[in-house]
């Protein structure tokens, strides 16, 4: 048999495993382990076992368990309430303004945590019914909670960036960087479409009642307290980093720290608020681990098969593809593969063989697997929102109040899908728009 054969039987293999129901991290380790005894006897499993232990002397895998700690913490705490709470104050008179605030709310939570999931479950038990309760069109505000929710896999600390850097061996710092402004791009055409909507028909977005909005300017000034937390906890996390004073590891912990303070200042500091966090912050975090030591396992088989190769000779002599149809294709894939399954075993399935390759093409420019790992995260965005998988529909019909049906959550996803692609779109025609920012703080 083929090398290429036994590199297609692999993947076969796996998707079939993944199609039972086992476990990602259990079906790719499987398929990693059992071929490499195969093809190499006992001795072989030095292969995988080199490959993942070289996971455990790379020090931003520390920040993985702090930035989640971090996230649970603010979300468990209500600080993320007492926000949202300061927006609907300060934003109620404009058209649309609370789906407005709701997106910059996204965005913050985003900053603060690095997760679609916390954003998700904020925006579906705090901002949903808000707007449902002031009379907001269904469809318009579930569209904004699940874009807006998606942002926390590409605004910085993102927890999914760090997984790529880890399997692309990228640094975490620069792909954090080339997110931010393709996630502000993304986040404003959100704005300029509620924005526009709420214009062209005010009975979607109507603003807030006057006696809501009554009350003293300094209680007004005071519940501007409650988005001080989140900037100063952002400042001392990303902004240390930045300018240098901290290192990736050194912020999360500060990061993690400042949340901890946080919910002690707000007094809601409790041993059962920390026994919970803690709980799922090692759950969370155990199940990246071994997706990626899954990942890095297979990889190696995987590439000593001469995988990458094959795939290489496939697209660009046989097929006589160029290096752009080649990204294309990929992207393609990306989302086909997003409607089944979730951000985390798509990367692991598809690392192996993509990012070797994509580091071979020639695309004119430098940084192409930091560019590369945006492209990534931002169709992840779309997987995340697109049926039948769909993970943060799923999210959303658990959490959403009950006269927002499946089909109301369907409806809604289109309009920021498309916003989406427009943005892939312009990273792919435009690069520096990922990758300035990178190259400007270097």
């Amino acid at each position: 048999m083929s090398y290429e054969m036994i590199a297609l039987l692999m993947f076969a293999s796996m998707m079939v495993l993944l199609l039972t129901g086992q476990r990602v991290f259990a079906a790719i380790g499987f398929v990693a382990s059992a071929m490499v005894l195969m093809l190499y006897g006992t001795g072989g499993v030095e292969i995988p076992f080199s490959a993942a232990f070289k996971l455990f002397n790379w020090f931003p895998m520390l920040t993985l368990p702090l930035f989640i700690y971090m996230g649970y913490i603010l979300s468990e705490a209500g600080i993320a309430e007492d926000l949202y709470r300061m927006l609907h104050v300060w934003m109620g008179r404009v058209k649309g303004g609370l789906a407005i605030g709701t997106i910059f709310l996204m965005v913050i939570i985003s900053a603060m945590n690095g997760l679609s999931v916390a954003g998700m479950a904020i925006g579906a038990t705090i901002a949903l019914p808000e707007m449902l309760r002031r009379g907001y069109d269904k469809a318009l505000i579930t569209g904004v909670v699940q874009g807006g929710s998606s942002l926390g896999i590409l605004v910085p600390p993102s927890v999914v960036m760090v997984l790529y850097g880890m399997i692309a061996r990228q640094p975490v710092s620069q792909l954090w960087l080339a997110g931010v402004i393709p996630g502000l791009l993304m986040a404003a055409m959100f704005v300029v479409y509620v924005v526009i909507r709420a214009r062209m028909n005010p009975a979607l977005a109507p603003t807030v009642p006057e006696e809501d909005l009554n009350m003293p300017r300094a209680e007004k000034l005071k519940l501007l307290r409650a988005g001080i937390i989140p900037f100063v906890i952002f400042f001392l996390m990303t902004g240390l980093f930045v300018m240098g004073v901290t290192s990736l590891v050194e912020s999360s912990a500060v990061g993690a720290t400042a949340a901890t303070v946080a919910a002690a200042v707000k007094g809601r500091l409790t041993f059962r608020l920390v026994h919970d966090t803690a709980r799922k912050t090692l759950a969370v975090s155990c199940m990246f681990l071994w997706l990626i030591l899954a990942a890095l396992a297979f990889g190696s088989v995987f590439d000593g098969l001469g995988a990458v190769r094959a795939l290489e000779n496939l697209f660009i002599n046989n097929w006589d593809l160029g290096p752009w149809q080649v990204i294309i294709m990929m992207q393609i894939s990306f989302i086909v593969m997003g409607m089944f399954l979730d951000d985390t075993a798509m990367l692991v399935i598809v690392a192996p063989l993509y990012v070797p390759l994509v580091k071979m093409l020639d695309l004119g420019f430098d940084n192409q697997l930091i560019w590369f790992g945006v492209l990534y995260t931002m169709t992840c965005q779309i997987a995340y929102i697109t049926p039948p998988f769909g993970y943060n529909l799923f999210l959303m019909r658990a959490m959403a109040p009950r006269e927002i049906t499946l089909v109301d959550i369907y409806r809604s996803i289109w309009p920021f899908v498309i916003m989406m692609a427009a943005t892939i779109a312009l990273v792919m025609l435009f690069p520096q728009i990922a990758l300035w920012l990178p190259q400007a703080v270097r």
